[in-house]
């Protein structure tokens, strides 16, 4: 069988999402660390595989994929768990909700939290002034969106349905990162459904291994 690779960066919230489901499924690979600081992603042989120069890439057989989140429907649909503990439904309706809550940590979760670990955790470390305005206004466009998960999870244990997919795995990256920073914190452990939620998957022991290849890569 062909050696899987995954090409990304651990400073990447994408590869990082992708890495949390390679573990998930228990699936043997090989990780290649692209420089982004020395601009390998933009280089002919990276862009020969992802032609917009994003991490990350994962390399099954003959097949090359990029973008993230197909990159994990693609792997659930591909290496599902035994019945009850797959990452993704077989059933087209069950199937389109999964879809539709992908959609929603694409489009409205992702863009103000990471807005908030820009202007709150990245910028300082760079020496850069945070700008508050921004700040301000991703922390309430964040909060509409915790409005709604907080709702969503009153009706169930996770977003698709009572089981972890696929959905919980694109926001483990994120929130660890939102955890990390004490303003955005409170903005999780305010809502008590979102903070459990929170707080069970970043425990997985999948979320664990990626971690721990974080703590190895800055050690």
């Amino acid at each position: 069988m062909a050696v899987r690779k995954l090409y990304g960066s651990l400073d990447s919230p994408d590869t990082l999402k992708v890495l949390a489901c390679l573990f998930e499924h228990d699936l043997d690979f090989e990780f290649v660390s692209i420089d982004l600081g020395a601009g390998e992603h933009n280089q002919k042989p990276f862009l020969s595989m992802s032609p917009f120069g994003q991490v990350p890439v994962f390399e099954d057989g003959h097949i090359k994929q990029f973008e993230s989140r197909a990159i994990i429907r693609s792997m659930a649909h591909g290496y599902g768990k035994k019945l009850g503990e797959e990452l993704i439904y077989w059933d087209s309706r069950k199937q389109a909700t999964v879809a539709n809550w992908i959609d929603v940590e694409d489009h409205h979760f992702e863009p103000p939290a990471l807005k908030l670990v820009t202007e709150l955790s990245t910028k300082p470390k760079n020496g850069l002034i945070t700008d508050e305005k921004a700040v301000a206004e991703a922390e309430e466009n964040l909060s509409k969106v915790l409005d709604v998960y907080e709702a969503r999870l009153e009706k169930l244990k996770y977003f698709a349905a009572d089981k972890y997919t696929v959905v919980d795995v694109l926001h483990l990256p994120t929130l660890e990162s939102l955890m990390g920073i004490a303003q955005s914190k409170r903005l999780i452990e305010s809502r008590p459904r979102v903070s459990a939620w929170c707080s069970e998957i970043l425990a997985r022991p999948a979320w664990v291994k990626v971690l721990e290849m974080i703590k190895m890569q800055v050690v």
